[in-house]
């Protein structure tokens, strides 16, 4: 309700006792404000998220009018655009994968509990019973490495990453150089780069681990033991 001095504005303002009343503009503005600011007016107004799905969308609308007008074919042209987009955004998506994050070159293979070859194949082939297969490549992996350690194909050095132990057991067992890769790659994407291992990855580990048990490292040079020639000097030379 309007104020007290408001009301008799008004009254004077409708009275035919006298001359007409004119209310200065700043009270009669101000007096509206206040009447129209009452809660009761508004209780039927849309929230502010409303307001701004109101306003979104009027933009998108206002977007798609002008691009229609400047596009050949006017809104048909807009849609077969749009579709084309979406095409080619779905073929990029198809061939290239989801992205993921680069992991992490300094991470450790083996965590604090040592454990025989053994012992991660049978962690490795309990986890893919179960469809774990994050947990079964990481085992299988580790396994493949401890077995090259236990062979002493590999040094045993704590901190190894899996693309060194790859590195390494690849100048050893040159013909599994790709495999002993693809298989560290695999074991950083699931452990470090937040991607999730298949069953048909988790198996082709788990075959050339079943391989490299069965190949003989080439000797090189360097690895070949000689036997200098020795003179024995006689005693009464």
């Amino acid at each position: 309700m309007l104020r007290a001095t408001d009301s008799s504005l008004l009254s004077l303002a409708r009275s035919g006792d006298g001359p007409p009343v004119t209310i200065p503009r700043d009270p009669a503005r101000e007096a509206a404000r206040r009447e129209l600011s009452k809660r009761l007016y508004h209780e039927n107004d849309p929230s502010l998220l409303q307001r701004a799905l109101n306003t979104f969308w009027d933009w998108i609308g206002d977007l798609f009018d002008t691009a229609s007008t400047a596009t050949p074919g006017g809104t048909l042209g807009v849609l077969v655009v749009i579709a084309a987009l979406v095409a080619a955004v779905g073929a990029l998506w198809w061939r290239l994968g989801t992205p993921r994050r680069q992991p992490a070159s300094t991470a450790t293979l083996f965590d604090d509990r040592p454990r025989s070859a053994p012992e991660h194949r049978a962690a490795a082939e309990a986890h893919a019973a179960q469809g774990h297969w994050n947990q079964a490549v990481q085992e299988r992996v580790r396994a493949i490495v401890r077995s090259l350690e236990e062979r002493a194909l590999l040094d045993t050095r704590p901190g190894r990453t899996a693309d060194e132990a790859a590195a390494e057991a690849g100048r050893t067992l040159p013909t599994h150089t790709d495999r002993l890769r693809a298989a560290a790659r695999e074991f950083d994407d699931v452990t470090y780069g937040g991607r999730r291992a298949t069953e048909q990855a988790y198996h082709r580990i788990a075959e050339l681990d079943r391989d490299l048990q069965g190949t003989k490292p080439r000797l090189t040079a360097s690895s070949t033991p000689t036997t200098a020639p020795t003179t024995r000097r006689g005693a009464a030379e």
